[in-house]
């Protein structure tokens, strides 16, 4: 009789679990409640609170239902030319990790550059640019102007004039900042130059060498204009120091400036007075 009873009361203890909406006590894996060792109120584990022995972060990253990063490509890398290598200087200068070229050659002073920009911002030091690098240095840079992209050189020339084409001249384009040397169409050398401000541009058309002057040194400014050849009044095709130095931060007086020594040092010794000197966009 008493069995019967304490079964009807556990029969209607379980309705009553049911309609209250309880639920049933959580036992652990040794067959106690869980709770407190005085026999306190039970409490089940968190469901976001990791079991002993398991991580957290959302479990297993290659597990099924998750997405891992794609890994890092490699884009450039130490040996590699063109002009995306030259890009990629031209914005680590703007950055002040180059400080040379650009040049377009991935050489040993931009694997230095560019392991000094990734160890600086936490990534993988390889020297070689992946294409994590290259995002956070975009986001870190502005497009390279084309003057920057040719900062100390390199800018490969315009088509020439058809006045170039015959005879021996001086072919100066002013949209790619190059003179050439020609002799009856054919290039012989190819150098940067820099021209005359607004207020005192460089005359276009074409001229002739009228005189030639190693030393010179301007009457005017009284600045040096070594290997200088005058093509009209005092302007003149001369070695520039602060071109050398500046780049295409400062300009002439008119004069076509050039910043390799050792080209307009080779230039002066092949060009003759009366030679032609074609200036145009």
């Amino acid at each position: 009789m008493r069995r019967a009873v304490i079964r009807r009361t556990c029969a209607a203890a379980g309705v009553l679990a049911l309609v209250g909406g309880c639920t049933v006590q959580t036992v652990g894996p040794d067959g106690r409640p869980y709770g407190s060792a005085s026999g306190g109120a039970a409490t089940a584990p968190s469901a976001s609170a990791p079991a002993r022995g398991q991580t957290t972060g959302g479990g297993n990253p290659s597990g099924p239902g998750t997405s891992a990063a794609p890994p890092a490509r490699t884009l450039f890398a130490p040996g590699d030319r063109g002009e995306r290598v030259r890009e990629l200087q031209a914005r680590l200068r703007e950055v002040a990790w180059l400080r040379i070229g650009p040049t377009g050659t991935y050489d040993a002073l931009t694997t230095a550059a560019v392991s000094g920009f990734q160890g600086k911002r936490g990534l993988p030091r390889t020297g070689t640019t992946d294409s994590v690098t290259w995002q956070r240095l975009l986001t870190m840079t502005h497009e390279p102007t084309r003057d920057e992209l040719y900062a100390t050189g390199g800018r490969p020339p315009a088509k020439p004039d058809p006045r170039c084409m015959t005879g021996r001249a001086l072919c100066i384009s002013k949209t790619s900042r190059t003179v050439s040397w020609m002799v009856d169409g054919k290039r012989l050398m190819t150098t940067d130059v820099r021209f005359g401000s607004q207020y005192s541009p460089t005359r276009e058309g074409v001229f002739h060498v009228y005189w030639k002057s190693r030393h010179h040194v301007s009457t005017i400014y009284h600045a040096p204009m070594p290997y200088a050849m005058f093509f009209s009044g005092g302007q003149a095709v001369h070695y520039s120091a602060d071109f050398a130095a500046r780049g295409y931060s400062g300009g002439s007086h008119g004069c076509v400036n050039v910043r390799d020594e050792g080209k307009i040092a080779r230039l002066f010794d092949e060009v003759r007075t009366g030679d032609k000197v074609v200036i145009y966009w």
